[in-house]
């Protein structure tokens, strides 16, 4: 017996992240969260150049796809080359058959032109009608003129602001900073350390949350509506959601699989033609939390779109040889990683 579900959705994550495993050792080893930026990935994403970002996309799409998962919500930053970086991301993952949605990572971390060339990537990617929101990289590393500006460009395309809010300590004027710039249309990422309500969806990111040490967000104490992300550790969302439950149960004993899974599938809120799209999973309660919070190994046997394209057969991509993408990838990254 098989089941079957939609394509899943991951709501926050980074592709150009997909070939920073096996990446060499900083030149520090990092201690806090903005260590971890400053030695991992603000020099990981200042090595980024067009051919890296697309088969690092490319890469990252073809997994998502062999793990269920047939939409993505993309937050890109590549300091080095931002001209159409969204373009190329977009490009790669069409290709492979995977729904996304991009944005620049706008900051002035670069100085007034590096914000104003991420505005730019937004405003020409979007203008060409790309689909996505503006992005911006998180509160504590833009000045407020850029934050009005990114809103104001979001209310131009009629599209939201997807951002990192309140992930750690540094960032923690992030609510007072936000609030009453912030709307409904927002994707709110993280908020650990966030002090106060405000409008949008909430992306959950709780292996990354782990990863990075900067505690337990509380999503369910939240009035927002809350999704699933990854942060650019892979786009196994069956995974993620696992990693939701353990995290909200380990902090309260009464929480179920059925919160997580929720949080799961509001990702369709962000893409909602993924429920359209079918996935055949190898175990036959795939459908069900209770169940798959306690069986790992569930893997997807055949994808198939919206439109009635087989998408995946037996476990592999149908558009793209997945050696060849690998083998392009591992170029790639050793391309990165000399770099670094």
């Amino acid at each position: 017996m098989t089941v079957t579900t939609p394509g899943l959705v991951c709501a926050h994550h980074h592709l150009y992240s997909t070939l920073a495993r096996g990446m060499p050792a900083p030149p520090a080893q990092p201690t806090d969260f903005l260590s971890i930026l400053q030695q991992i990935w603000w020099r990981l994403d200042v090595a980024l150049d067009l051919d890296i970002i697309h088969w690092s996309a490319k890469l990252g799409a073809v997994e998502a796809l062999m793990s269920g998962t047939t939409g993505i919500v993309d937050h890109h930053e590549s300091p080095s080359s931002i001209d159409g970086s969204l373009d190329v991301i977009a490009d790669a993952c069409a290709e492979v058959g995977v729904r996304v949605s991009c944005s620049y990572g706008v900051t002035d971390r670069h100085g007034s032109e590096g914000s104003r060339r991420g505005l730019a990537e937004n405003d020409r990617y979007l203008s060409s009608g790309g689909r996505g929101m503006v992005g911006v990289h998180a509160a504590f590393t833009c000045s407020d003129d850029t934050l009005h500006q990114a809103a104001d460009l979001a209310k131009k395309h009629g599209t939201g602001v997807h951002i990192h809010v309140a992930e750690g300590p540094d960032d923690h004027e992030a609510g007072a900073r936000l609030e009453g710039l912030a709307d409904e249309t927002w994707l709110l990422v993280h908020c650990v350390h966030l002090d106060r309500d405000l409008p949008g969806l909430i992306a959950h990111n709780p292996r990354s949350n782990m990863n990075n040490a900067v505690g337990y967000a509380r999503p369910a104490t939240r009035p927002n509506t809350v999704v699933l992300g990854s942060d650019g550790i892979g786009a196994d969302m069956l995974e993620e959601f696992r990693l939701g439950y353990v995290a909200h149960r380990a902090d309260d004993v009464t929480a179920s699989p059925e919160t997580s899974w929720t949080w799961l599938e509001n990702g369709y809120v962000l893409l909602p033609e993924c429920r359209d799209d079918v996935v055949v999973w190898n175990y036959d309660h795939a459908e069900s939390p209770w169940h798959v919070a306690f069986t790992p190994g569930t893997r997807p046997i055949t994808v198939t779109s919206s439109t009635g394209e087989t998408l995946l057969a037996g476990g592999c991509p149908t558009r793209v040889d997945v050696d060849e993408v690998r083998a392009k990838a591992a170029e790639s990254a050793a391309k990165l990683f000399a770099r670094l």
